[in-house]
């Protein structure tokens, strides 16, 4: 397919003449179906370590790099069989749910499975994702600087109304358990934020919204940082800027991620020393004093206020569509990075950045992110040349390239800054085509 052929690869400036000092050929199970996944399979296709690369459920696009698998995976019971039948020696999970389900004990506690690596944390570990409030009090411990915010579950809903007419709009409500990207709002007035408060505990997210937490506003530019641990030592991969209002300007609904830019332009080494020393060193501190099993991801979500750094939230992966940027600039093996993080040896590793800006806009169906229809067909890939094209909700029937998503699939592309990566990425976002696409044009727009 087009975005493995030679000329595409050599778009990331891969070193494939690395001797590894161990050279192991690993069978590696992927877990995830969107962009996110088709990036890891990207990455892991191009690496001499990956003997077999199998991606459960995948994607069209995963499907050129490996093979899918039909699996559940929230069924462990079920991904163990595959593992065990097919001698995979590695487990990478791509999404947050199974981290937080406890995919990683499921292994360590299985006499048959201990010894097969999973790439996240642990159950305990996925919390910093899975509870917004218990990461809430894990900065508290560990002195990281965070807005102040109260949490409120349905026993107190009288409670929170009070307390929000005493802030001053606008102000933040956050499901306290996982909602796709979604449980964040931002209100402007009192009136709305008590409806939708009300909303929250009353099932609008399900389960997630059961517990809300109410957090002060912070005025100021968000960014992201990825960092690799393998519970010892850390590694910090490129730093990206996601886009999650489907609107330009960043007006309506959130989504999954409209587009990313990598690198930032505003986050220079002052500020990235300030993070690395009151956001990254505490929080793996605190890691290993909680005692939690952490060998994975930590996506940390910033905003820089007056210069200085506060964290949003945390992710226990990677995220989705900032991956589809990181990556391209990674210039490691990933499966190299994946193998040192299992075996402990993370600290040996230097990572490498490629110093071009790389940029991505997703295309969507119409209507996302309420109500969309599937099964489009995809016309227009197949003469772009000039951009890296990762699938997130397609799939192939009768040979042909259908959406099978709300977010369809992220443009990528290089340039000299992110001004120049855009105007390729807008140019064949242009070109692709499927009834009801629509993608954001002002991707960077306040940078």
């Amino acid at each position: 397919m087009f975005f493995l052929k030679k000329k595409f690869q050599s778009l990331t400036k891969v070193n494939h003449n690395i001797i590894f000092a161990k050279k192991t050929n690993m069978n590696i199970l992927l877990l995830g179906s969107g962009g996110r996944e088709h990036a890891f399979s990207w990455r892991f296709a191009q690496s001499p370590l990956c003997k077999k690369l199998f991606i459960a459920p995948g994607n069209a696009g995963t499907a050129t790099c490996g093979t899918n698998v039909a699996l559940n995976i929230k069924d462990f019971e079920q991904i163990k069989s595959f593992v065990l039948e097919n001698e995979i020696n590695m487990v990478v999970v791509g999404p947050e749910e199974p981290l937080v389900l406890g995919i990683y004990d499921f292994f360590k506690n299985d006499l048959d499975l201990k010894s097969v690596p999973v790439i996240g944390p642990s159950e305990e570990g996925a919390k910093l994702e899975g509870s917004k409030a218990f990461g809430k009090i894990f900065m508290a411990e560990q002195n990281i600087p965070t807005a102040s915010y109260r949490e409120f579950d349905g026993t107190k809903v009288e409670e929170g109304l009070k307390y929000i007419a005493t802030q001053t709009p606008p102000i933040v409500l956050k499901a306290d358990g996982l909602a796709a990207g979604k449980g964040v709002l931002i209100l402007s007035t009192i009136e709305e934020a008590q409806k939708e408060f009300k909303e929250m505990l009353g099932g609008k997210f399900g389960n997630a919204g059961s517990r809300v937490v109410i957090e002060k506003f912070l005025d100021g530019i968000e960014f992201s940082v990825f960092v690799l641990t393998d519970g010892k030592s850390y590694k910090i991969l490129p730093i990206a800027k996601d886009y999650k209002r489907i609107g330009e300007n960043d007006e309506g609904l959130n989504t999954g991620g409209m587009g990313a830019v990598s690198p930032v332009p505003f986050v220079d080494k002052v500020l990235m020393d300030k993070v690395e020393e009151r956001v990254i060193k505490p929080t793996i501190k605190g890691i290993q004093e909680r005692g939690f099993a952490y060998e994975g991801f930590i996506f940390i979500g910033l905003i820089r206020v007056n210069n200085e750094p506060y964290v949003i939230e945390y992710n226990c992966r990677m995220g989705d569509p900032e991956t589809e940027v990181v990556f391209p600039r990674l210039k490691n093996d990933l499966a190299q990075l994946m193998k040192a993080v299992a075996e402990g040896t993370l600290e040996n590793e230097q990572i490498e950045i490629d110093e071009r800006a790389a940029t991505t806009m997703f295309l969507v169906s119409g209507g996302y992110p309420e109500a969309y229809e599937k099964g489009k067909e995809i016309k227009g890939i197949e003469g772009i040349d000039d951009s890296i094209i990762f699938h997130g909700g397609t799939k192939n029937v009768d040979g042909k390239l259908l959406t099978n998503g709300g977010r369809v699939m992220a443009v990528t592309s290089f340039g000299k800054d992110f001004k120049a990566a855009l105007e390729v990425s807008k140019k064949n976002a242009e070109q692709i085509d499927f009834e009801g696409k629509y993608f954001r044009r002002d991707i960077g727009f306040d940078l």
